[in-house]
């Protein structure tokens, strides 16, 4: 287990995930750096738009604590994720990063993307490293995609299907869609008959659908009713198979276990991944006498919030500050 002292900057977790099991997070591109503006993403508003691929930190230092945390506590790993709180394939050095993962760790690496840079070949041969990857697929209609995910201005839709159909021809890992319903954006049954055969034309491992379960950027982005979550099942599964089909309609379970600095742990989840208080304060439990006392100072000292949504309260990173 990682020492009471130990620090990470890039990792964060592990987090439990349906998908991926035990999934350590790597954390490699700045705060809301992406192609998209998706009103109903978890971390906010973005706040550096761009589609431009770029170096963000040195890949020798975030492969460094992806070793230190796995030579240490790598039986409480299933995956390495990279899901930083930007659009991963920004990051120039994705590759090497999964490269450099690859010299020490037999651990499955996983990449969540929102796919809207397959386009480009660096980006695809880059992506072509990992194990498991997700891709995002909200909607096939121009005007849909860019009331839901707000793209970058020179991003085309086409573009970005074409991407991810070519990614989707030459990948041989295990790769997955998730479709993010949002209340009357993409829930028509005629948008949904549009995605649904653009993602057979994948053939995905998995079709995952999914709606908003944590606070949103934007409090217009809310969840469909239930009977409009059925029949988007219905409308998949038909195209697809039952067997390819699954709803990602609940927050993931609270298995969260403190590793290093409480603080500086609590900090790295929340800022990809905001958090059930009740869930923080069951995990933090054994780390610290008093959890309540923490998550005061931190509120305190501003670099969280507990926010509302849908009656539940959520901590999540604020960015004034840093630790």
């Amino acid at each position: 287990m990682s020492s009471p002292t130990t620090q990470y900057k890039y990792v964060f977790g592990p987090v439990y995930s349906r998908r991926l099991g035990r999934s350590l997070g790597v954390n490699h591109v700045p705060y809301k750096t992406c192609t998209y503006s998706c009103i109903y993403c978890q971390l906010g508003r973005t706040t550096n738009f761009t589609t431009t691929r770029r170096s963000f930190y040195e890949p020798s230092e975030v492969v460094n604590e992806v070793y230190e945390f796995i030579s240490r506590s790598g039986d409480a790993v299933d995956y390495v994720t990279l899901v930083p709180n930007g659009e991963p394939l920004l990051d120039k050095n994705v590759g090497l990063i999964m490269r450099g993962i690859r010299g020490f760790s037999r651990k499955p690496i996983a990449v969540l993307t929102n796919a809207s840079l397959l386009f480009l070949e660096d980006a695809r041969r880059d992506l072509l490293e990992a194990d498991f990857v997700s891709v995002k697929v909200d909607a096939l209609r121009e005007n849909t995609w860019r009331g839901v995910n707000r793209p970058c201005s020179s991003l085309s839709l086409q573009r970005v299907l074409e991407g991810i159909a070519e990614f989707a021809r030459i990948f041989r890992g295990k790769l997955v869609t998730e479709t993010m319903l949002v209340d009357g954006y993409n829930t028509a049954v005629e948008e949904l008959e549009l995605i649904a055969d653009f993602v057979k034309t994948l053939d995905p491992w998995k079709a995952y659908i999914s709606i908003p379960i944590r606070p949103p950027a934007e409090p217009y982005a809310t969840s469909p009713r239930p009977e409009v979550l059925v029949e988007a099942y219905l409308v998949f599964s038909g195209k697809l198979g039952e067997s390819r089909v699954e709803l990602l309609n609940l927050p993931e379970p609270p298995e969260f276990r403190v590793h290093g600095d409480p603080a500086t742990w609590l900090l790295n989840l929340v800022s990809v991944h905001p958090l059930r208080l009740e869930y923080a304060l069951k995990a933090l439990k054994d780390a610290v006498e008093k959890p309540e006392d923490l998550l005061h100072r931190l509120e305190l000292e501003g670099k969280i919030h507990v926010v509302v949504f849908e009656g539940k309260e959520f901590i999540v990173r604020a960015y004034g500050q840093v630790l």
